[in-house]
């Protein structure tokens, strides 16, 4: 039986945009991906992207932007997040099918979802709130970008990716996290079961003492 994981509409086409951080994309023609529900997740004309919403210390051990077999989801999952009314796990869950559909291995689909459930919960978790500058929201830039005069303008670059303790406790919170998903049943591999997974250990790490993280 052919596992149905959504599908995609036709590839996405994009211009770069110039200046630092050099990897914002706008979206010359809408693009999507209808989920195995039916729910089209719509990444507009003219709206921008990054290539993931994973934080920058985690690019090394899950990939950075726009490289990989994940690159169509990441594109409308950065759209998801900029939304109205959509809630951050809906689109998390939509980006880890969306990863499958793309052609994610299942433990590569795994990691990437921690990825995104580690920035999303990163405001919650005041080591990594306080000691790492927080990347700008994708929609703080698309409002700048909207102000700016000229149709390219220069954006504030992204904090310099320098070896912090914070980034060094994400990373360790991901290779605990595919550490407990290794050891999972193989009766049990539905997503409920690895999402409950990254929840509590992130639940963990947000009820922390910052020295103790």
């Amino acid at each position: 039986m052919t596992l149905n994981l959504g599908t995609f509409g036709p590839d996405p086409q994009l211009e770069w945009l110039s200046g630092p951080p050099d990897r914002l994309m706008r979206l010359l023609r809408d693009f999507w991906y209808d989920d195995p529900n039916g729910r089209r997740w719509l990444a507009p004309a003219g709206g921008i992207t990054d290539g993931a919403s994973i934080p920058a210390p985690l690019w090394s051990s899950i990939g950075s932007p726009f490289t990989g077999p994940y690159r169509r989801a990441a594109i409308v999952h950065d759209a998801a997040v900029d939304a109205a009314g959509v809630a951050r796990f809906d689109a998390d869950h939509m980006f880890y099918r969306a990863c499958l559909a793309g052609g994610c291995a299942p433990g590569q689909a795994d990691l990437l979802y921690a990825g995104v459930r580690i920035g999303a919960w990163l405001p919650r978790v005041r080591f990594w709130a306080s000691d790492l500058a927080a990347q700008p929201t994708l929609a703080a830039r698309s409002q700048s970008l909207a102000a700016e005069p000229g149709p390219t303008p220069l954006l504030a670059p992204y904090p310099a990716l320098e070896p912090t303790l914070a980034g060094e406790s994400m990373r360790l919170t991901l290779r605990e996290i595919a550490a407990d998903l290794a050891t999972r049943p193989a009766a049990d591999q539905s997503f409920a079961n690895m999402a409950a997974v990254v929840e509590r250990h992130l639940a963990a790490k947000a009820s922390q003492q910052p020295s103790n993280i």
